[in-house]
């Protein structure tokens, strides 16, 4: 596993730290899905003992963000019943959160940089540049996501999306996918633009939609969703007869 983590500053605050560090690991999507976390390399590269890694990997697993055996943790592999759990709640908060946001970003000032994010997606995806489109999507969110008052209602926010953070670097990296979200960025920026909540709202869930279908296609759960119904309608055939 050749991770680049940098020591983190000691202070009282370090078992947070170390939370922060590999929870930011875990959005970088370098981490493949039923890779095992190695404990002891973790604290080594961090410069700090275990205990700190161990708790901050259990708060992960807590939050759905690693998979625990009771040896080891994982990043967890979803089907297609969690995909559909994630997004559920996803179409639920997000828009609810931005809807709230239109209200401030009508003034040019506080929307400097969400328009900025928005050019640098734009000029990424112009030049094909696929890191580059992603931290420009990054920064879009994480834009939006400052503007939003309830922090309680933010972190609800990142945990559910950071469930699927793993195969959104794949995800961004084919053109097609890119150009649909940048799609659904305009149509987000011209609404908080122009304060109206509602359709703010409204091209978060049409956003959201699109992101759902390219993952269950990236991911190849459609395909194993429909080898499982297949089966199941043999079955019910033979039962109706």
């Amino acid at each position: 596993m050749n991770l680049v983590l940098l020591p983190v500053e000691r202070s009282l605050a370090l078992g947070e730290q170390v939370y922060e560090r590999l929870r930011a690991l875990l959005r970088s999507g370098l981490i493949a899905a039923g890779q095992p976390l190695q404990e002891v390399q973790l604290a080594e590269r961090l410069g700090v003992s275990r205990t700190p890694v161990r708790e901050a990997m259990t708060r992960l697993a807590g939050e759905g963000l690693l998979a625990s055996d009771g040896r080891s943790f994982t990043v967890p592999t979803l089907t297609r019943g969690d995909v559909d759990d994630i997004y559920e709640i996803r179409f639920l908060v997000e828009p609810a959160a931005i809807r709230g946001v239109a209200a401030l970003t009508t003034d040019r000032a506080v929307r400097a940089p969400l328009d900025a994010a928005l050019a640098a997606a734009v000029a990424a995806h112009a030049a094909g540049d696929a890191e580059g489109f992603r931290e420009a999507h990054r920064r879009f969110r994480a834009a939006w996501l400052a503007l939003v008052p309830n922090r309680r209602l933010v972190r609800v926010v990142e945990q559910y999306a950071d469930h699927l953070q793993h195969i959104r670097a794949l995800t961004l990296g084919e053109a097609r996918v890119r150009a649909i979200v940048l799609r659904g960025h305009r149509r987000i920026a011209a609404a908080l633009a122009a304060g109206d909540g509602e359709a703010a709202a409204e091209a978060m869930r049409a956003n959201l939609a699109e992101a759902k279908r390219a993952f269950v296609a990236a991911t190849g759960l459609a395909e194993q969703a429909r080898r499982t119904r297949a089966p199941a309608r043999r079955s019910a055939g033979r039962a109706a007869r």
